[in-house]
């Protein structure tokens, strides 16, 4: 009787750069399995109160990163991933990078970030300007009073305006305010291609983050115009010197492991590198959502709404459509809700009282499960407060970080878990309007699958949403459904001789995958959210328009007292 021989896995490796950390994954790609993972912690995490080593303080809604953390965890979440799967490197044959998005390094033209040059490391505008930095909202104020006086400059596929959080309020700043690190600048570049550009020794830039984040439009010519930039401010258009109009499509080779990255990595040199992505639409592929009709909501720090249609057409609120940006001869929309996890985080951290904190202690559980437990006895429908999930801000269909969140109705017998359910209700309010907005609009959802980490550690908020959108919620079967994304990008970008797929439809086919279980929506608990919902849209009718200037009031005394602070 022959012995049966087994054979070599071949595996690709997606890294999934985060807000406060890198995940690594391999993945076979004979069955789709994840063979080992690794996530490595930012060392300097989220740079929002002062710059490191210099002790620089930073102003209200700043949110900064060191370029060089990305490579100290690019190392060990690769490297650890790889002894975890018990793999050998040979079996290797392409890696991929996603990262979170709008997020800007500002580089010399040999790639090195200008927070590296000793003369510039106590300037804040040379440092990596993380997605949810909103100090730029003045001028993202100002792009959109332009843009309604101008052709050039067409923000109706993004929902009619441009985010603080987007590539030209950003650079404004940095151009406004320190206009010495502006002229250093020879490169603004998203931080996965910055990676991608460490991996492969050579720059590009991905044709999705330019659609999405840089109001780069092909069927429009491009950018906006030099004028039209100089409008904005005078000298301006130096930007586009600054930037790239060639870009690489998703799932593209664009170029080969350097000896030096395969070195520190423990992989062969010479494996594809794929063009990088963002890290909320990487997870399409991961949830096998490759046809249109499918919304993925990838929810972590923030939820991004992603969903693929065969038309492209304006729709309110929403933060981009582009086409091909995820896969080939379809339209992508982008939408979502902004610091969604961390409104979660924040109450947890700020409003739980010590009580709470050792009653979870004496049933051995953290305090987040403590809160659910106890938020999952109130009655759906009858809380007694009512919030606005605008911690961060509004994403969509407001496109706002200026905005503030709220809660009423509480009085004397108000608990932690009916305002902690609240803000769990609210989030999932807000996806109802978002799931709304694009049906309103003509773009069919459906249905509906949740990727990120809450899917993985909140049941409540999961059947929380089901109830109040009155829909079915699948959950994508990795936990790390970024890394999984990157990992099948890899794949195609290696392509069917090394033993990796010809497109990425075929790889999302072949390595998504989706939780057995459902969360189905119980018919009495959605009737019961009806009035609620009415009043949900109501105060974001009065707050978020008709009286818009007490949000933004509340949100200048921020910037003031930050301002005395320093």
């Amino acid at each position: 009787m022959s012995a049966t021989i087994e054979r070599p896995a071949v595996c690709t490796i997606g890294v999934d750069f985060g807000t406060e950390s890198a995940r690594a994954v391999v993945v076979d790609l004979s069955s789709g399995r994840e063979l080992g993972e690794c996530t490595s912690d930012y060392p300097s995490g989220v740079i929002s109160d002062a710059l490191p080593g210099s002790g620089v303080l930073l102003a209200a809604d700043w949110a900064l990163q060191d370029a060089d953390d990305y490579l100290r965890c690019l190392t060990e979440a690769v490297t650890g991933a790889l002894a975890a799967s018990g793999t050998g490197a040979s079996s290797i044959i392409g890696i991929a990078i996603d990262a979170t998005a709008c997020t800007i390094v500002p580089a010399l033209a040999d790639s090195t970030p200008l927070s590296r040059v000793a003369d510039l490391r106590d300037q804040p505008h040379a440092w990596v300007k993380l997605w949810k930095h909103h100090a730029a909202q003045p001028q993202a104020d100002r792009i959109n009073n332009l843009a309604e006086t101008v052709d050039d400059l067409d923000v109706t596929p993004y929902g009619g305006r441009v985010s603080s959080e987007w590539l030209l309020p950003k650079a404004l700043q940095v151009f406004e305010e320190a206009r010495n690190v502006f002229e250093r600048t020879e490169r603004f570049i998203e931080a996965q291609d910055w990676i991608t550009w460490q991996l492969t020794g050579t720059e590009s830039r991905s044709a999705q983050a330019a659609g999405f984040k840089a109001n780069f439009r092909v069927e429009a010519g491009g950018y906006a115009s030099a004028s039209t930039l100089d409008a904005l401010a005078p000298g301006f258009s130096a930007l586009l010197d600054r930037l790239s109009t060639e870009f690489s499509p998703a799932g593209a080779q664009v170029g080969s492991l350097v000896p030096a990255w395969a070195e520190a990595l423990g992989l062969p040199a010479g494996i594809a590198v794929a063009t990088g992505s963002m890290d909320a639409q990487v997870t399409m592929v991961a949830c096998d959502a490759t046809a249109p009709g499918r919304m993925v909501l990838v929810m972590g720090t923030s939820v991004c709404n992603l969903l693929l249609s065969e038309t492209g057409r304006p729709v309110a609120g929403v933060a981009g459509v582009v086409r091909d940006a995820i896969i080939p001869g379809t339209w992508a929309y982008e939408a979502g809700q902004a610091g969604i996890g961390d409104m979660f985080g924040w109450f947890v951290r700020n409003s739980v009282p010590a009580s709470y904190v050792e009653q979870a202690t004496s049933l051995g559980i953290d305090v987040f499960s403590h809160l659910e437990s106890l938020a999952t006895t109130i009655e759906s429908g009858r809380n007694t407060v009512l919030a606005l999930d605008w911690w961060s801000g509004n994403r969509s269909p407001l496109a706002d970080s200026a905005l503030s969140g709220a809660v009423i109705g509480y009085s004397l017998g108000t608990k932690p878990e009916n305002v902690y359910r609240a803000l769990l209700e609210a989030a999932a309010f807000g996806q109802r309007a978002i799931i709304d907005t694009f049906e309103a609009a003509g773009i069919l959802v459906e249905d509906i699958v949740a990727c990120g980490g809450l899917p993985h550690k909140s049941p409540l908020f999961m059947q929380l949403l089901a109830d109040i959108t009155g829909r079915e919620i699948q959950v994508s079967q990795s936990a790390q459904a970024g890394a999984l994304g990157a990992a099948i990008h890899a794949a195609v970008a290696a392509g069917p001789a090394a033993g990796g797929f010809a497109s990425l439809d075929q790889a999302g086919h072949a390595l998504g995958a989706l939780r057995s279980h459902v969360y189905s929506p119980n018919p009495a608990a959605t009737a019961a959210y009806e009035s609620a919902y009415a009043d949900y849209l109501g105060l974001v009718d009065y707050f978020g328009r008709q009286n818009v200037g007490v949000m933004h009031r509340l949100k200048g005394r921020v910037y003031d007292d930050a301002a005395t602070s320093q």
